[in-house]
């Protein structure tokens, strides 16, 4: 049954979040590395290792002999190339100007072998049917690995899910287009982030198919609710979404409502139904001036839409804010070419407050991306939720710095918090014995490590 529309404010009813008890790690004193391991650890890495050697060995008929030190000095070579940054990798083996703690570890010949030769899984080892079913199978066991650190993670009281590209202009499973993003070639990526940008959850978009059977109750739901419905089971009960007009739908506001989620986010016009007929027409509001503002609600109360007029019309929905209470925002004006006094509703304002989380993310991978200049698809995700794993772990540290350490004292840069991680996995050094340790044993116990120096990066 369609709903019935009035123009009058929203009353919302909502349930008080509650965050539930949850064993928060103790994270004073972590050092860059610690942060990191919560995603990328030594177990990992051994599977890598082991991984890449059974494949090359079945493949070329020639030993590997990778080491899982080789793999932390790849990883630790690969985030020290993203900070110090040539025009082609080659040159940090060159005379004139090679980086002596990545090549005091291997040959150029050897970066470039480890580099065509990396898996993270046993290709015959995985059936037919997940094959068909998962089309980043190859790279699975690494993303769980990430996702599980994730996971982990506190959940705060508000949330937003984005699309993100992973940029690869190559052949690949589901790559996309997305004119309007930054890098507009590559694999989508669906994430729900923190307003401060940490990543909460994530889902490698394989086609709607792949998402209906994640989803309870998927009938009626296109593939933006789909999105939602996927990566919302994990946040608490009174928690408020942020979303663009691709994922808001009233239905899907109204199906999150029952589990006591509540969405606010842009919508597009041909969604609205019944309610865009009660909202003012978009000459009658240009004709008002900026800071122009409409609200209707439904019947019950329980959910209202926005309009608002900047430069153009704004369309939001909410189950949360309404247009009250209203602020003011400052506006350019081109013909009086100076700042005007633009009124507000509470809604625009919460909604660009909160929604920028995955924005952030994208931006902090951006400033040093690791790039391996590679065709390989599987090598270019490694290295993207690589990216990703240091970028969370920076924020997180910030954060807890921002708790534990005085207001004199400031954290350290995102570029020499991904230094130290690097300079660490470079100094990797436990012995050849060392893999072969039983489960859960501390194989750092009693290692000194030598660290090489690094260049300046001011």
């Amino acid at each position: 049954r369609g709903l019935r529309w009035k123009a009058t404010p929203l009353t919302p009813n909502l349930a008080e979040y509650q965050h539930q008890d949850e064993t928060d790690l103790d994270r004073h004193g972590w050092t860059p590395l610690d942060y990191f391991e919560q995603y990328i650890d030594r177990d990992l890495m051994m599977t890598i290792a082991e991984c890449s050697n059974i494949m090359s060995l079945s493949k070329s008929g020639e030993p590997l002999n990778m080491t899982t030190d080789e793999i932390y000095h790849f990883f630790g070579a690969c985030i020290l190339m993203s900070c110090i940054r040539y025009p082609t990798i080659r040159m940090y083996w060159s005379k004139a100007l090679k980086i002596t703690a990545i090549t005091d570890k291997f040959t150029r010949a050897r970066f470039f072998k480890l580099r065509g030769a990396i898996k993270v899984v046993i290709d015959h080892d995985v059936p037919e049917d997940l094959r068909m079913s998962d089309k980043f199978w190859k790279v699975r066991p690494f993303l769980d690995r990430i996702l599980q650190g994730c996971l982990s993670l506190n959940r705060p009281d508000c949330a937003s899910i984005d699309e993100q590209m992973i940029p690869f202009t190559e052949a690949c499973p589901y790559r996309q287009y997305l004119p309007m993003k930054p890098n507009p070639v590559g694999i989508k990526n669906f994430v729900c982030a923190t307003a401060d940008g940490i990543v909460l959850d994530f889902e490698l978009y394989q086609g709607t198919g792949s998402l209906i059977g994640k989803v309870e109750e998927p009938e009626g739901l296109g593939l933006g609710s789909l999105v939602v419905e996927r990566l919302c089971p994990t946040l608490h009960r009174g928690t408020k979404v942020y979303c663009d007009r691709f994922f808001t739908t009233i239905k899907g506001a109204q199906r999150m409502m029952e589990k006591e989620l509540y969405m606010t986010g842009t919508i597009m016009k041909n969604r609205l139904a019944g309610a865009k007929h009660k909202l003012p027409s978009d000459k009658a509001m240009k004709n008002a001036g900026r800071g122009t503002s409409s609200e209707v609600s439904a019947e019950d109360g329980k959910l209202c839409v926005v309009k608002w007029y900047d430069n153009k019309p704004v369309l939001l929905m909410s189950v949360v804010h309404g247009t009250q209470p209203e602020d003011t925002c400052q506006r350019w004006d081109k013909k009086m070419k100076q700042y005007v006094t633009v009124s507000r509703p509470s809604i625009i304002c919460e909604y660009n407050n909160k929604m920028g989380g995955v924005d952030l993310m994208d931006r902090m991978i951006s400033y040093y991306r690791m790039s391996t200049r590679t065709k390989k698809w599987t090598m270019r995700m490694v290295m993207h939720f690589t990216d990703l794993a240091l970028a969370n772990s920076w924020l997180l540290y910030r954060k807890d710095h921002a708790i534990c350490a005085g207001p004199k004292t400031r954290p350290i840069h995102f570029l020499q918090f991904r230094m130290e991680v690097a300079t660490i996995l470079l100094a990797q050094h436990h012995g050849a014995d060392a893999d072969l340790s039983t489960e859960g044993e501390d194989s750092n116990q009693g290692v000194k490590r030598h660290v090489t120096e690094l260049p300046h990066v001011s």
